[in-house]
Parts: structure tokens; C-alpha cells; sequence
């Protein structure tokens, strides 16, 4: 499955070569592939290539989140060009419960592109997937934040800033588009840990 994000959070074109992300199955999981321009703006975050990274939405990152709509339970996947991740599960929106999991993660870097290769467990998405966006950000003094489902125009309000937790605006997806009909997700011992938001 390959995506592009071409628009701005808000809805505008971008002004770039699209950031494209491909999802394929693996053993055991999802493989998130990702093609993108590198800004090199903010510079690299101070943590190793390769470890979790606190906080990296602050610098240039391509996010993942994938959702169960109905228990608004979701992963969220930072990847930076830098070689640092970040892995997040929420229950309720904005609702981190675990945090900075392990993650292979490797990147290869030219002067104006890169491109990452994740290995995301089965472990890590929370039961019944229904819906997924993706988000790009880069910049320093004139921070941009990139949407592959973006909020519509008509929507928007007047101050609005951008929030890549209005899950409202993710749109459908199932892993049965990669994996056939017949296929059922594996349970994850992680997410039994955790009760549904209510």
C-alpha cells in the first residue's frame, strides 16, 4: 500500500516532492517504507541513531498513527532522517499509556532525500485497525506540518493550529487490503494490558 502526502495540514498543496510512504506485510508484522525530501531542518535531535527519541515531533519527522475508531486506541510511529523513532500507544485521543518502544529502524540519507525501512510488530497495533493518517513536519522558524488526510478547508476556524490527533479526519484502512479477506489480525499481548478509553 503507498501513500503520498501532498497536502499541508490545512489543505494547501505542498511545494515539494511528496513524502511517500509504503506499508508491506513481513514476517511478524509491517514493513513502513519511506521516501521523502530531506530538509536537514532542524538539525539532527542530540539522541542516538537508532534509540528512541522523546519528544522528536519537535524536529523533522514522518508520523504514522493507525486507529481503531471505535476504542480510539492508536499507534503512533515517528521516524526521523536522522535515525531516531518514536513509538507511541494511546488510549483516547492525546492519551499516551506506553511510550519510546524498541523499534528497527534504518535510514539512508543523500544530500536532498532519504529514505527509512521500520519494522513494526504485530505487538504494537492496538486490535481492529479501521483507520490510519500520516503527517510530515519539517522546519525551524517556519514550522511545516504536512497531512496525508488533511483537515478540509471549509472546516477550518479561524486561529486554528495544526493537531494531528483530530482523529476524526483519518479515513478507512484495513490490513485485509495487504493481507486478503481472510485474514485476522494477531492479538497483542501489549494491548490486552490496556482497557479501552472511555
Amino acid at each position: 500500500m503507498d501513500f503520498k502526502i501532498e497536502y499541508t495540514w490545512d489543505g494547501f498543496p505542498v511545494r515539494h516532492e511528496p513524502v511517500c510512504i509504503r506499508l508491506s506485510p513481513c514476517e511478524q508484522g509491517v514493513k513502513m517504507g519511506v521516501r521523502a525530501p530531506f530538509f536537514n531542518d532542524p538539525p539532527a535531535p542530540l539522541g542516538e541513531a537508532g534509540k528512541p527519541f522523546s519528544e522528536l515531533w519537535n524536529y523533522e519527522v514522518v508520523e504514522a498513527f493507525f486507529l481503531n475508531d471505535t476504542t480510539e486506541q492508536y499507534l503512533e510511529v515517528e521516524l526521523c532522517p536522522h535515525g531516531q523513532h518514536l513509538v507511541l500507544l494511546l488510549s483516547g485521543r492525546r492519551n499516551v499509556w506506553k511510550k519510546e518502544l524498541a523499534l528497527s529502524f534504518k535510514v539512508s540519507r543523500g544530500e536532498t532525500n532519504w529514505e527509512g525501512e521500520a519494522y513494526l510488530p504485530w505487538s504494537y497495533f492496538p486490535p481492529n485497525v479501521t483507520q490510519f493518517n500520516s503527517f510530515a513536519i519539517h522546519g525551524s522558524n517556519d514550522r511545516v506540518y504536512e497531512a496525508l488526510y488533511p483537515v478540509p478547508q471549509h472546516e477550518l476556524q479561524q486561529g486554528q493550529k495544526p493537531d494531528f490527533h483530530r482523529l476524526e479526519y483519518f479515513k478507512p484502512f484495513g490490513f485485509t487490503t495487504l493481507l486478503g479477506e481472510e485474514w485476522k489480525q494477531p492479538a497483542s499481548d501489549l494491548w490486552l494490558l490496556e482497557k479501552p478509553y472511555t
